[in-house]
């Protein structure tokens, strides 16, 4: 299982400023969004997924709405995005932070960063109170950005406490979790069943 993450509170969000010579801005329908968006998952996650991506995945859910996806591009080529996504088993007040993905020729630059801090903000402007997002133990610096946006660990399993603890641990990030002994020596959460 995924391991999740979560952010209490989405009052006084910094501001989005992307670094120079990037820009951000929603989809777009009808311009080559779609293609856009499924070659950056291909780019973030490797070959092996299907073709037609946006279509079978994003499209076909009630939560997809183009304000609710962004791209940051350059020279006008999207080159990240992630997507302020509404899971109702959450809670009405959560936003659910979804596919975040960045070309890896533009690594280095925190455009992970700055699209999921838009995501926050868009979050914010819903009403909703807080944020969360799954994600996987190897995606080290997908877990540091969370974590500099205010994400904490979130165990839902038992075995999450070690998978944590070791993620943590291996990469030296207590100072971007101070409060790591608490959290895996609270009751394990429970996850909410998808509807």
């Amino acid at each position: 299982m995924q391991l999740v993450m979560v952010r209490e509170g989405l009052a006084g969000l910094a501001p989005v400023v992307v670094p120079a010579g990037y820009a951000l801005r929603h989809f777009q329908p009808g311009v080559g969004d779609e293609a856009a968006w499924d070659r950056l998952l291909v780019q973030a996650f490797g070959a092996s997924q299907p073709p037609r991506l946006f279509a079978n995945i994003l499209a076909t859910d009630a939560a997809c709405v183009p304000e609710r996806i962004f791209f940051i591009t350059c020279d006008g080529v999207p080159v990240a995005t992630a997507s302020a996504w509404y899971r109702p088993w959450w809670g009405v007040d959560t936003g659910y932070v979804h596919y975040v993905a960045t070309n890896p020729e533009h690594k280095g630059r925190k455009l992970g960063y700055w699209v999921s801090l838009a995501v926050l903000h868009r979050f914010a402007a819903e009403g909703r109170t807080r944020a969360v997002l799954e994600t996987d133990d190897p995606r080290v610096p997908a877990i540091k950005t969370y974590l500099e946006l205010g994400f904490k660990p979130w165990p839902v399993e038992e075995d999450q406490r070690q998978r944590w603890r070791q993620v943590i641990d291996t990469n030296k990030f207590h100072p971007l979790c101070p409060n790591l002994d608490a959290i895996l020596t609270a009751p394990i959460h429970e996850k909410p069943i998808p509807k």
